[in-house]
């Protein structure tokens, strides 16, 4: 019955992430000309930025966000660091400030590559050093918002008041938002996902 009841859980969940992101698409669909005709306005490069991130079942798929960066910064390295950082373009400051360069994630959960609600899915470079037990955090599809990500939405800051960022987020922070989303993989429901989303929006 448990089993029964968890299966029942998931589909009702999918079934919400493409009919919420769908329509969410539609109406938005103004919104992301706009954003794009901005983009290429400010700066020379695509619209959208692609990378390879790890899903459900450790499998690779590609993210979809508005970019907010100069082409080819992120050879400069993976994190964004101190809210100021200066291979973010002008109009992505603003786009990352208000969570716009996440929204054509709809698509990725469209897709079935994402949820609205899960684990933020993360690069390969990072999940090669999870453990065993954190491996589990990719037993459920990644999403556009988690507990973790509503705790370190300040987490630019945090790194750049560290030494070496890179080492405080992968002793100190990576750890943290694991063990965050590890509780959620083993007690996540309908309701708590609608209370994460609500808090998300509150956080912006």
């Amino acid at each position: 019955m448990k089993t029964w009841n968890i299966y029942s859980v998931h589909c009702m969940k999918r079934f919400c992430d493409i009919v919420l992101s769908f329509v969410g698409l539609l109406i938005l669909s103004p919104l992301f000309l706009a954003v794009a005709c901005w983009i290429k306005a400010d700066s020379s490069g695509p619209v959208f930025y692609r990378q390879t991130r790890v899903g459900k079942g450790n499998r690779d798929f590609t993210i979809l966000k508005f970019r907010t960066m100069y082409t080819n910064s992120d050879r400069r390295g993976l994190l964004t660091v101190g809210g100021r950082d200066s291979r973010v373009t002008r109009a992505g400051y603003f786009l990352r400030k208000y969570k716009i360069d996440e929204l054509p994630q709809l698509w990725n959960v469209l897709k079935g590559d994402m949820s609205f609600v899960g684990p933020r899915p993360e690069v390969k470079k990072y999940v090669g050093l999870y453990s065993k037990e954190q491996l589990h955090v990719l037993d459920v599809r990644p999403g556009i918002t988690d507990a973790a990500s509503i705790k370190y939405r300040n987490e630019n800051d945090l790194l750049s008041q560290a030494k070496d960022p890179e080492k405080y987020y992968i002793e100190a922070i990576m750890p943290d938002k694991l063990a965050i989303n590890l509780h959620y993989v083993d007690n996540h429901s309908l309701w708590g996902d609608l209370r994460l989303v609500l808090l998300t929006l509150k956080a912006i």
